[in-house]
């Protein structure tokens, strides 16, 4: 496949279809990325977070800078000292425009603190940087906990995942391993290596996962002070689907040399044999029995290719990757009627994907991010 990164010899903003497709149709001259997977007038944290990711994976400095700004001033009160970024904006119902949801999402929490971190590092702009630990000390303050017979976790947000009885609620989807290494590497006291570990429990979890699927959603129930175990989600049951597919895509993605990589990676065999069988993923699966439903849109694809890569499976890779091409040119083209389509999620995935699969990104063990055009920009006076 050809890769458009390996083009490049310059410190230049990259050439990168894709994103440039999508900012010039989605992302507005104020920073605000159109659509979210509720509406496409509305924003969410998560494509803001994201697409700071993509803007610097790009080296474009403007839209990192615009995304951000937005952010700052419009979901976090311009006070991101003191406030979380609200995850959903929009038309409020009494008709104006602002914070629908000021419950924060932890999952683009991580993504701006990780995206301003490795801004911060290939850009030297320690404003930046500032930015990063900002939120990351007030995640710690506000979303971490120490869970009984757990260990140190993540809340998904501040509201509506822990219960008087003793029950927590969780996404593996919100916390990459990438982005807690790097967590870990800027400040080596921190609570991310243990968030990392107590993470990789909920794969290896046998009464959860039995059979290498992970849940959207998973609940874990403390049965003593330091006791506890892992229970069905009372609010979603043991489903995976939208949310749990960017599981996949994160251990994919994952530097091999991680010592939770591999062990990430064994305990998610059911969605490799589930594709391998049928020739696409499912759109839904139901954890505990293996039963599959539907069949997933090319986001879900595109998640699977670095994942299927890192399993060893080229061919079924490269089978989901002809998919995802198939779908994106689809997308692109503007005599194509999909292509008045948003597919905000499934385009984001697809970055996501192609980005790691044409070597524009790759992560490395201490969780940095290697970019295509770091070699040529360090040679820079």
């Amino acid at each position: 496949m050809p890769t458009f990164a390996s083009a490049q010899s310059s410190c230049a903003t990259q050439t990168w279809p894709l994103w440039k497709n999508y900012t010039e149709r989605f992302v507005q001259k104020d920073g605000r990325m159109l659509g979210s997977s509720m509406d496409p007038d509305q924003s969410s944290s998560e494509g803001q977070s994201y697409g700071m990711f993509f803007a610097l994976v790009a080296n474009d400095q403007a839209t990192f800078d615009q995304l951000w700004r937005w952010t700052k001033d419009n979901m976090a009160g311009a006070n991101i000292a003191q406030n979380l970024p609200g995850w959903l904006w929009g038309k409020t119902p009494d008709g104006k425009w602002g914070v629908i949801d000021k419950n924060s999402a932890s999952d683009a929490d991580l993504w701006f603190a990780y995206a301003l971190l490795e801004a911060d590092r290939l850009w030297h702009k320690p404003a930046y940087g500032t930015d990063a630990q900002l939120i990351l000390n007030n995640v710690e303050k506000t979303l971490i906990r120490n869970i009984p017979g757990l260990g140190k976790m993540v809340l998904p947000g501040p509201v509506g995942y822990e219960h008087p009885d003793q029950l927590w609620r969780f996404n593996a989807s919100y916390m990459p391993l990438p982005l807690m290494r790097r967590f870990t590497r800027e400040t080596p006291s921190s609570p991310w290596k243990e968030v990392a570990e107590s993470t990789a429990k909920m794969f290896a979890d046998k009464k959860m996962n039995p059979l290498g699927f992970v849940p959207d959603w998973i609940g874990y129930r403390a049965t003593d002070v330091n006791k506890g175990m892992f229970v069905v989600d009372k609010f979603t049951n043991a489903l995976g689907s939208y949310d749990a597919i960017r599981t996949y895509l994160w251990a994919g993605m994952a530097s091999p040399q991680d010592p939770l990589a591999k062990p990430m990676l064994d305990n998610l065999d059911g969605m490799a044999q589930s594709v391998a069988s049928t020739g696409v993923p499912p759109e839904k699966v139901h954890v505990l029995t293996g039963a599959t439903e539907g069949q997933g849109p090319y986001g879900f694809s595109a998640s699977l290719v670095p994942y299927l890569r890192a399993k060893g499976l080229p061919l079924l890779a490269d089978q989901q990757q002809r998919v995802v091409d198939q779908a994106i040119a689809h997308f692109t083209d503007p005599a194509d009627p999909a292509y008045q389509q948003h597919q905000y999620y499934h385009v984001m995935l697809s970055l996501f994907s192609l980005g790691w699969s044409e070597k524009r990104y790759q992560f490395n063990t201490d969780g940095t991010v290697k970019v295509s055009w770091e070699a040529a920009c360090a040679s820079k006076p």
